[in-house]
């Protein structure tokens, strides 16, 4: 269900055939004869090509240090002087940007919000910032999405910064580049939902009703519900969350969002539901749970026992509630299957959150009512290259290296064993789904990770995410339960969701390596004693999608640190 990305990056030669005197004439050999005189003549770099835009108006210049002068003397914005005195690090300055670009985009001052009739009036507004210590209106994570489509300004405004000691094997280029490679796949996407000139919100609607009509449509296919249903970790918890706790279950009015075959609508009867609002989007399985139902006499008003408790409605929650099936404030328990993988990918715990707000009685219950995500640093046995080292004999691998290698782009489900762990558990954020607000779904949180009861130099090749679900005794008081993913448990068809390093990090708990404090932290010679890395995860911009980013610093005995590139991963 994870698709890798690729960067689709035109020819330099086809880029510059306008610059050539009749090369549209010429032949692929002689094209590629006169690319390389170029290249070697005025030895072309495409980034010399690179104009940057004003934050505030058209003109355009060669270097951040240009732009960012003329934005002092023009505009009266000193972005040296906010970020130092904000203490912005990367991600700060990145997001400050962003929110620059949007709140210009409509005309607004980005530092008192004040919204103006055209440019130039906002452009005669502008002023002095004046900002305090904290709320700042940039720091939210939605901006660390690009707003404007290939803006170079967001991975050169930090080329020129100095870099620690620590950095001579990891360099800002590096990170840089990574950021450029995402700007590249995602920047249209960004664009095109953020700029009015380019696209309609009824085309970004439309967009949706497409995304959602074949995210719903997959689910009608039997292997995907037979896969769910077989799950045995998943189906037990679930039923026995619903059918071991009669004080919550019976006589109650329960809603089931996204039923698909109606296996949870029909614990629900089974354990004395008053009535199962069933409610799936997918039109196909809608008819197969109300068929399902009805064959095992539970469906409403068409059970000759008279225990036909389930209604099956058909319809997404956001426009079920314009219909008015279901009364306002009815419903004693919400029950949902909702996770993805990486617990957030293809959820619907956003239409989950919207059905609570609506349906769900003041102090109702949820099933499950938290979720927490956990990670774990993994070592080489989590990974491919193991196997491609011995093929029949033969030494492959260079084939794992390279799968390593590309793997530090984008998120892998697999399932993982936990004795392939080679750090720590920490954990990553938990939700109170009773409690929660909708925007808290896109969260920024911070681990540190020691090495795991090791005697000897470990390698630590990235972190594996998972989940737990649980249904705690606030609601669930006979029979409280957790379903979890944990490389440590059964497996579930969730697996585990890997990012991977763009270089593995050396590990010791033990080995006192203070003689090798001048070389770099991390490496073989100088193992780190920690691994602290900040994690982003928020909704991406092609629904049902969502973007991570991981930053990660190697810390050695002695305190000093060596941070990897930025690494952006999309899961769609």
């Amino acid at each position: 269900m994870v698709a890798p990305l690729y960067n689709t990056v035109d020819s330099p030669m086809r880029d510059n055939e306008e610059q050539l005197p009749g090369i549209k004439d010429m032949d692929v050999d002689d094209k590629k004869q006169i690319w390389e005189d170029w290249n070697a003549d005025e030895e072309y770099d495409e980034d010399d090509d690179v104009e940057l835009l004003c934050l505030f108006c058209d003109y355009k210049y060669i270097s951040s240090d240009s732009l960012f002068e003329h934005c002092f003397s023009s505009h009266s914005f000193d972005f040296g002087s906010i970020r130092t005195t904000m203490n912005l690090d990367f991600y700060g300055c990145f997001k400050l940007l962003n929110y620059i670009r949007s709140q210009v985009g409509q005309n607004r001052c980005w530092s008192c919000g004040t919204t103006c009739q055209s440019r130039s009036e906002l452009q005669d507004h502008l002023h002095e910032p004046s900002l305090g210590s904290s709320n700042l209106p940039w720091d939210n994570d939605m901006y660390l999405k690009p707003y404007m489509e290939e803006d170079h300004l967001l991975y050169d405004f930090d080329k020129d910064e100095e870099v620690d000691d620590d950095s001579m094997i990891s360099s800002k280029e590096d990170m840089l580049e990574n950021l450029k490679i995402s700007i590249e796949e995602n920047g249209a996407s960004s664009s095109e939902v953020k700029s009015n000139d380019k696209k309609s919100n009824n085309a970004i609607d439309h967009e949706i009703v497409i995304v959602n009509k074949n995210y719903f449509g997959s689910y009608g296919s039997f292997g995907i519900h037979r896969e769910m249903i077989s799950d045995k970790v998943r189906t037990d918890a679930y039923r026995q969350a619903i059918v071991d706790n009669p004080s919550l279950i019976k006589g109650a009015v329960i809603l089931d969002v996204g039923c698909g075959t109606g296996i949870l609508s029909l614990f629900a009867a089974q354990a004395g539901a008053s009535i199962v609002n069933a409610v799936e989007a997918s039109d196909k399985m809608a008819s197969v749970a109300s068929q399902i139902a009805k064959d095992n006499g539970l469906l409403w008003n068409e059970s000759p026992n008279r225990n036909g408790v389930v209604k099956v409605v058909n319809g997404m929650v956001e426009d079920l509630i314009e219909s008015k099936q279901i009364e306002p404030k009815s419903v004693d328990v919400l029950v949902s299957e909702w996770m993805g993988y990486c617990l957030l990918y293809e959820s619907m715990l956003n239409s989950v959150l919207i059905a609570r707000d609506h349906w769900l009685k003041p102090g109702g219950a949820m099933l499950p009512d938290t979720a927490t995500m956990f990670v774990a640093g993994f070592g080489k046995g989590a990974t491919s290259m193991p196997f491609w080292e011995h093929v029949y004999g033969f030494d492959m691998s260079s084939i794992g290296k390279e799968l390593v290698e590309d793997a530090a782009h984008i998120p892998i489900v697999d399932v993982v064993d936990g004795n392939n762990l080679v750090t720590n558990t920490a954990l990553l954020k938990t939700f109170d789904l009773v409690t929660m607000k909708h925007d808290e779904v896109d969260f920024t949180a911070s681990v540190q990770l020691q090495q795991k009861g090791q005697s000897t130099v470990s390698k630590c090749y990235g972190i594996v995410l998972w989940f737990d679900t649980s249904f705690t005794n606030r609601f669930c008081k006979e029979a409280p339960t957790v379903l979890s993913t944990s490389p440590y448990t059964p497996s579930t068809h969730w697996s585990q969701t890997l990012l991977t390093f763009c270089k593995p990090i050396s590990l010791s708990s033990l080995v006192d390596m203070a003689h090798h404090s001048c070389l770099p932290a991390g490496t073989d010679a100088n193992p780190a004693v920690d691994i602290n890395s900040r994690i982003s995860i928020v909704r991406g911009l092609e629904h049902r999608s969502i973007d991570i980013s991981m930053e990660v610093t190697a810390v050695g005995f002695d305190g000093r640190k060596r941070k990897l590139p930025v690494q952006m991963f999309n899961m769609r």
